[in-house]
């Protein structure tokens, strides 16, 4: 790959993902692959080191659909369910690869997965728990093989999200403000991917419209949006609408950086 990393978007949902259960609006009962969205991960293969930035409801599926047979870390961008309630199946990489798993999170997320994956990290283990090895992070740098990641915070209404910045790549989602010290550390990114919910307000995350002036004020040149909820519409047609330097990203979208 020529020293190049490449990003692979696994889910691009929100919460409920697209389908929602129970709609049948437009989007919901598209026939066009780009409008069916798991929940949002992406995977990221270096030439070292294989990750995955959330482990969504979907993880498993998302793992399977990918054939992603080798996995080394895992970094989790803040606890909400539909960002960590897959980690039970890595697993199934415990016992391919033989080892436990590295799990880079924040002090406040690493709390919620000790409760919530209680069973992993009792004193006495029921034989088959995942196997995990909890790193906590902050905003100083911290690197998986020979990848420097730059976490980077940003709000999700009034809950600290981290989003991550390597090789020139950006990732952040659930997200509704950036602080002018935080938008610096994104500055100089070839690829940006930013959450945009909906057209309508919402408490926690960025509109469509906050979402392509946020891109616009980074001046980054190719910029994707993620975490879409079927409210925004079809793809297609919202893909039409927007700036020619930004997107609307895809399950099984990939990118090189």
């Amino acid at each position: 790959m020529n020293n190049s990393t490449k990003i692979t978007f696994l889910g691009t949902g929100t919460s409920s993902g697209v389908p929602m259960i129970g709609c049948s609006c437009a989007v919901c009962t598209s026939t066009n692959p780009k409008d069916n969205r798991l929940r949002s991960s992406i995977l990221v293969n270096t030439e070292d080191f294989t990750f995955v930035i959330d482990t969504t409801p979907d993880f498993r599926y998302q793992m399977l659909r990918s054939k992603t047979n080798t996995l080394n870390a895992v970094v989790i961008t803040h606890a909400h369910k539909d960002h960590i309630a897959g980690l039970d199946d890595i697993r199934a990489y415990n016992y391919l690869m033989k080892a436990p798993m590295n799990v880079y999170a924040s002090a406040m997320t690493n709390e919620a997965l000790k409760k919530d994956f209680y069973y992993a990290f009792a004193e006495i283990k029921y034989p088959g728990v995942p196997e995990i090895i909890l790193h906590e992070i902050d905003e100083t740098p911290f690197t998986i093989g020979n990848t420097l990641i730059q976490p980077i915070l940003v709000w999700h209404h009034k809950m600290p999200v981290f989003g991550f910045r390597f090789n020139d790549f950006t990732y952040i989602t659930d997200a509704n403000r950036i602080d002018e010290d935080q938008k610096e550390k994104i500055k100089g990114s070839k690829v940006l991917v930013l959450n945009a919910l909906r057209r309508e307000p919402h408490i926690s995350h960025f509109t469509l419209q906050q979402a392509i002036d946020l891109a616009e004020e980074l001046k980054v040149p190719e910029v994707y949006f993620t975490h879409i909820s079927h409210q925004l519409g079809l793809h297609d047609e919202v893909e039409e609408e927007l700036p020619s330097h930004i997107h609307l990203a895809y399950d099984g979208l990939e990118v090189e950086v």
